[in-house]
């Protein structure tokens, strides 16, 4: 019998797969705790349909990352912060901070996990800073940190 699969079920496949299992398996178990559906014509079309439109969504998305990277890439973000002797900050810069500085003076909005520092940032001067901001798709812009 050929189910669509509504939930993940370990040892059959992944939700909205159709997928062919034995009958008693499918009236006995999968149908009554609705982790499937008979794969009839219309609900395998709108499998499909379903499958098409996530497809769609996730090449829109690595497109609009790919403009975005390349609008971001070599801009110079400025971050305001306070400053004791020689030129230490008090505390340091964080991906949030960045992430703010960002959203204030280009508003453009990124996550402040995508943000990538190996450390957080305590002295003045600039910096490069890279952004992944989505699968394979990473920009580097520079980082000026201004004593206030």
């Amino acid at each position: 019998m050929k189910v669509l699969l509504e939930q993940d079920v370990k040892g059959t496949g992944k939700q909205g797969q159709i997928v062919e299992v034995s009958d008693g398996y499918a009236r006995n178990f999968l149908l009554p705790r609705k982790l499937a559906s008979p794969a009839d014509a219309a609900s395998i079309n709108a499998a499909n349909i379903k499958k098409s439109a996530a497809v769609h969504k996730k090449f829109q998305a690595g497109q609009d990352a790919r403009a975005l990277a390349k609008r971001l890439s070599g801009v110079i973000v400025r971050v305001f912060a306070n400053v004791g002797e020689n030129g230490k900050l008090f505390g340091s810069i964080t991906s949030k901070e960045i992430a703010t500085a960002l959203q204030e003076q280009y508003q453009v909005t990124i996550d402040r996990k995508k943000i990538m520092l190996a450390e957080p940032i305590r002295s003045l001067g600039r910096q490069s800073v890279t952004a992944r901001l989505y699968e394979n798709t990473d920009t580097t812009f520079t980082l000026e940190v201004v004593p206030l």
